[in-house]
């Protein structure tokens, strides 16, 4: 009987967690009247940087080396700041993935009085962090990884790997991990990944700015991107989905924008492309494909107020499920006439305000 209300338990808080990353959807201004992510109004700039207003100048740890990281990453307790000051720069080759312990916060002095933040690198291709628990914190530094070309070679770079709730990545720039920059694994709900400027992760056949793996969710809020292969990707497994509003996609990219992977990649026998996908107000350079659905999502995908480089029609790919409206394109702006939605993997104007096959 105990094991059975114990249980019946565990449903209601998992429930719980996924309705408040269900409301949070709503908090990344989506009924916004602006199109494209210019009006940004997060009260923060896209990408971080100058002019960010939440930026650490101390913490609990004061480190300058590799040997005061590793000492502060073991007694760190939660609710602590490790603080690594202006114009340091820490070597981290040859180092096996190190552990942020859960309610920790890994801050730098990024954006403030011109500060790029101080420097954490490597130049071997093992996973630089991961996330000991929930409600972590990684702010205000720059990541350097290994390798910034798109050639296939036997190095898989990651800054990142995330398996639980409640983590933050802010006003840090991340670049030259060629695999995956920001990996989100299942079961971490509520993730976000904010004012960052995250470039060089375009290995061919992965390259990842953002992964949204597993049965997670992810809110991918006002960064900037250039040369990824998919700024915004997933696997597309049931439970997982992504937000992605108030980006500003650069130039330079390799494959699909933002990209929901369905179940012929993975070979499970159905087409579902994730549970949601929200992609709004994003501004992008390139003329590639903006959005990519390889398949249906389960509840729906919205697509709109986006800038697009070209229309709509040839800017969003989806099997269905997904509704495109009030986008613009090209440097004239020009208006989406008609909301469009997917029937079998072909773009059909819709007649109405809501359609059948649309969310």
């Amino acid at each position: 009987m105990r094991s059975v209300q114990l249980l019946g338990l565990s449903v209601i808080v998992i429930l719980a967690v996924i309705g408040m990353a269900q409301a949070a959807f709503a908090d990344a201004f989506g009924d916004h009247e602006s199109i494209g992510c210019e009006a940004n109004p997060t009260g923060n700039p896209i990408g971080g940087g100058e002019g960010y207003d939440d930026i650490y100048d101390t913490g609990d740890f004061i480190v300058g080396n590799l040997t005061e990281l590793l000492a502060a990453l073991q007694e760190a307790r939660p609710g602590q700041v490790i603080f690594v000051p202006h114009g340091i720069e820490i070597d981290l080759s040859g180092r096996p993935t190190l552990v942020l312990p859960a309610g920790v916060t890994l801050a730098g002095t990024r954006g403030k009085d011109g500060s790029p933040g101080a420097r954490i690198f490597t130049t071997t291709f093992p996973g630089m962090f991961a996330v000991g628990g929930d409600d972590t914190r990684f702010t205000g530094l720059r990541f350097e990884g290994p390798y910034a070309g798109a050639e296939r070679i036997a190095g898989l770079a990651r800054f990142l790997s995330i398996n639980h709730c409640n983590n933050t990545v802010d006003n840090c720039e991340i670049y030259n991990f060629n695999s995956i920059a920001i990996g989100v694994g299942t079961g971490a709900l509520n993730t976000h990944v904010h004012h960052n400027y995250i470039h060089h992760c375009q290995l061919t056949g992965g390259g990842y700015g953002v992964a949204a793996d597993g049965g997670s969710d992810v809110r991918i809020i006002a960064n900037k991107f250039d040369y990824c292969r998919h700024h915004l990707k997933s696997s597309g497994v049931p439970g997982s989905g992504y937000e992605g509003a108030w980006n500003l996609i650069m130039e330079h990219a390799n494959g699909t924008h933002c990209d929901m992977h369905g179940g012929r990649d993975r070979g499970d026998g159905t087409d579902i492309a994730g549970d949601w996908m929200h992609i709004h107000h994003n501004t992008f350079l390139s003329p590639l494909t903006h959005v990519g659905i390889r398949g249906t999502p389960s509840d729906g995908a919205e697509i709109h107020n986006n800038w697009f480089a070209r229309p709509a029609e040839d800017s969003v790919r989806s099997t269905g499920n997904t509704r495109v409206y009030n986008n613009v394109w090209g440097p004239d702006r020009i208006p989406q006439e008609h909301a469009i939605h997917f029937v079998d993997g072909k773009s059909v104007e819709c007649a109405v305000e809501q359609c059948p096959y649309c969310p």
